[in-house]
């Protein structure tokens, strides 16, 4: 018998996200240098695999998944540009300062997003406050030129990225398993508005 229910695109772009953010701020806190696995994680999962879970999102009629992932997506492939264009001699190399005010406009961005999270699970809230507290610290790090806020940032970067590695996961599991293995903290509930009847 066919089923009309669609699947969730929301661990597929979580992963996209987490992943290459885990990654990215492993080079920020210091461990391996910027090389090929950190653009090419932008370009595929963080960029393309999350604009692909965003329109799928579009399907689901979820305006904040949409919004959210296509988002996050142009971010991975916009930062690879920032960094592969000048190299390419198409475009002149950026300025930390306004790298900086790059980062604080998605600073921005997130923390609107973060408010769009407060009635879903504390998994998700999670996520996006601490994006949006990563996205402070590069911003300060890259305008005043502080290495040690840049290094705090990386592992500030890893905790959030990691954490929506593991709100990925859980979805999947908890779906798979039909019961909750990995919480992810309630839901709050709105109340069902009042209907009203007219003669």
């Amino acid at each position: 018998m066919h089923s009309n229910k669609l699947a969730n695109p929301g661990p597929l772009g979580l992963m996209g996200f987490g992943m290459t953010t885990v990654l990215l701020n492993l080079h920020n806190a210091g461990f391996f240098p910027l090389t090929s696995v950190i653009i090419s994680m932008g370009i595929f999962f963080g960029g393309m695999a999350q604009i692909f879970a965003g329109l799928l999102e579009f399907k689901k009629g979820n305006t904040f998944g949409l919004t959210a992932f296509t988002s996050y997506g142009c971010f991975w492939l916009s930062l690879v540009g920032i960094l592969l264009l000048p190299r390419m001699g198409l475009a002149e190399p950026t300025d930390a300062n306004v790298l900086g005010i790059y980062l604080a406009l998605w600073g921005v961005f997130t923390l609107f997003m973060f408010f769009g999270t407060l009635r879903t699970n504390r998994g998700l809230q999670f996520v996006f406050a601490s994006l949006t507290l990563l996205f402070a610290l590069l911003a300060v790090g890259n305008i005043t030129g502080n290495h040690a806020i840049l290094t705090f940032a990386g592992y500030e970067g890893i905790i959030c990225g990691a954490s929506a590695i593991y709100l990925a996961m859980a979805e999947v599991i908890n779906e798979q398993l039909g019961r909750t293995v990995l919480p992810i903290g309630p839901v709050e509930v709105q109340q069902a508005k009042p209907v009203a009847v007219t003669a």
